[in-house]
């Protein structure tokens, strides 16, 4: 399968690339991203092959229909380690929390969020193939909390990989900072910036189009890529487990094979619902995809008006800070599968200079067959997360977002598949608050509250994040990222 351009080729690049060159160099033309030229097609023949397949057989079928140009032991070996999550036997738990409601548990693995579901073995295929080339890569990421950790985990000490992780210094949970800032191996570089998760994935996304970060990367020999979702490496992962939450459900009798149901996503960089976009293109029966939005409800009132506003919009910080982004790298991919190359370069040319498109009513109809979107308050968040709980369920406040749009959004007698994208442990001040009312916690007194609270166990790899020692201490301004970055190489 070979990757094409959502703004068309600028004669610069190849018209179309592999996989592995896809995931090496993830900016194409014009500043677009790359995306299958197709995308296979996975009838009930496909669903029926894998009701009873684990997790990995499901996995390494949908890779090996990509036909992506990755050995199959290496493809393997990087399946393998969900085999290090939590249930080695299913790494995605898929829970009922009531009637026609059921939550995907996407954070059983090493950093305790979702982003581990793709950059697990993602960063084992990317060093793979740096390995083989014998190239030296410095791998970009820009994370508003999640994708920072599981980029440092999966990459720590791989040879042939440097990376950088560029955070918002007050926009990350305590934990989630710990999680990066504690990471203690060579080749990783985690520095804080003064500004929001905005700030840093521009940043990012300047230094992969910079001919100038370039040329000073040549002289020490060493290419670039990027860990962020903007990479398809970590887009094909995501599509997996849409499949294996709608094949369970089928496993506990709640559907049959080719009954339709809602995907429901708390989004931000939109990666997450982007997986499951791809996988109801591919064939699994899904009613409409659901967008939860906080506060920031950019992607909300796209879906529902057609209009992507930047102008005069400031981010709020919310109790969802995963989600607290306005610019939504992945929403191109989606305007390109409707529109094609040339109307996704216009608009994106808009939002870049004018900071707002426009899609017109045939435009938004086509937007509206697949998506619908609601936002939610922290207030809100919070309530939810108290009921849930009274209820039999513990939650972090992303996933809360969706109970929200599930009310508003969904038909009752449609199954909602909702995603939790974060353990409880990662915004425990947060849910302290909205169960006990406690204010102003830090993270270790809010975890210890909870876990007597709820009768949980607080575990071992949060725990001990508040006795390890902090490696990276950079702060700084924007300005000065790429020397940060060169100092550091």
């Amino acid at each position: 399968m070979n990757f094409i351009q959502t703004r068309g080729c600028d004669d610069k690049k190849p018209a179309s690339v592999t996989f592995s060159q896809a995931i090496l160099s993830p900016i194409a033309s014009f500043g677009g991203l790359y995306v299958p030229e197709t995308l296979p097609e996975l009838g009930n023949e496909f669903l029926n092959k894998h009701l009873n397949s684990s997790y990995k057989e499901l996995a390494s079928d949908l890779l090996n229909r990509f036909e992506i140009d990755i050995e199959q032991s290496v493809i393997d070996e990087a399946l393998n380690l969900y085999d290090k999550f939590d249930d080695s036997n299913n790494p995605v738990p898929v829970v009922k929390v009531k009637e026609d409601l059921y939550v995907s548990e996407l954070y059983h693995g090493p950093t305790r969020a979702f982003k581990d579901m793709a950059l697990q073995p993602f960063g084992s295929i990317l060093s793979s193939v740096a390995q083989k080339k014998n190239d030296n890569y410095l791998i970009l990421a820009a994370t508003s909390g999640d994708t920072g950790p599981a980029a440092l985990e999966t990459f720590k000490n791989k040879k042939n990989i440097q990376v950088v992780c560029l955070y918002p210094a007050n926009g990350t949970s305590d934990v989630q900072r710990l999680q990066m800032v504690t990471e203690d191996a060579s080749n990783l570089k985690v520095i804080g910036i003064k500004g929001n998760f905005d700030d840093a994935q521009s940043a990012l996304k300047n230094l992969l189009a910079s001919k100038s970060f370039e040329d000073a990367l040549n002289e020490k020999n060493i290419s670039l890529s990027a860990a962020n979702s903007v990479n398809f490496g970590r887009i094909i992962f995501q599509i997996i487990y849409h499949i294996h939450n709608y094949l369970e459900l089928v496993r506990q009798d709640v559907i049959k094979i080719g009954e339709k149901v809602y995907l429901n996503v708390p989004s931000g960089n939109f990666g997450n619902v982007l997986g499951g976009y791809y996988a109801m293109l591919m064939g699994l029966p899904v009613e409409k995809l659901i967008i939860a939005s906080n506060e920031n409800n950019i992607l909300t009132r796209l879906i529902q008006t057609g209009v992507y506003d930047m102008r005069d919009q400031d981010l709020i910080l919310t109790t969802s800070p995963a989600m607290d982004i306005l610019k939504s790298s992945n929403v191109e991919r989606v305007l390109y599968g409707l529109y094609g190359a040339e109307r996704t370069r216009e608009l994106m040319n808009d939002l870049d200079t004018k900071k707002i498109y426009i899609l017109t009513s045939d435009e938004l109809s086509k937007l509206q067959e697949i998506f619908v979107a609601d936002y939610c308050t922290d207030d809100e968040g919070k309530e939810y997360i108290k009921t849930t709980f009274e209820n039999g369920y513990l939650m972090d406040p992303h996933t809360a977002t969706c109970f929200k749009a599930y009310e508003s959004c969904a038909t009752k007698n449609i199954p909602t598949i909702i995603y939790s994208t974060a353990e409880w442990t990662k915004f425990s001040p947060v849910i302290a608050n909205a169960l006990t009312g406690e204010e102003d916690t830090q993270d270790i007194v809010a975890l210890e509250s909870i876990s007597k609270t709820a009768n949980v166990e607080i575990p071992s790899m949060i725990n001990e994040l508040f006795s390890k020692k902090i490696v990276h201490d950079s702060v700084i301004e924007k300005e000065n990222i790429e020397e940060e970055i060169l100092k550091f190489l």
